[in-house]
């Protein structure tokens, strides 16, 4: 995958079962205080671990790391539209925009990938 989905743009989903519009590019995030106890990192204390969380809460979900996630409005026919993030595995993410966009300095990379593109 080369480019972003354009926002406001309207597509149908891979499977053909419903239609999307895009609302904008997002970095998908896996909330580590939803892991049930102790699946984490533990800091240990001589023999007995402690159950403080070590390292950010939110990390970057690597499940969908290679994909890209958009906000988009759920379009179904009959219903209101329903706000979700999608992730479109089908799709890969070029090495340079996946760097683009997993990147904390989003200025600088964003204007390489222009440069580049």
């Amino acid at each position: 995958m080369q480019a972003l989905l354009e926002p406001g743009s309207i597509h149908s989903s891979p499977g053909g079962q419903y239609s999307f519009r895009v609302l904008g590019p997002c970095c998908r995030l896996f909330d580590r205080e939803e892991l049930p106890w102790p699946c984490c990192r533990l800091a240990w204390r001589s023999k007995e671990p402690s159950w403080r969380r070590i390292g950010r809460r939110f990390v970057a979900d690597l499940a969908s790391r290679r994909c890209p996630s958009y906000c988009v409005d759920l379009l179904q026919p009959g219903s209101r539209p329903t706000r979700t993030v999608l992730t479109l595995f089908s799709q890969r993410l070029a090495p340079e925009l996946q760097e683009w966009w997993y990147s904390k300095n989003h200025e600088k990379a964003a204007t390489e990938v222009a440069a580049e593109g």
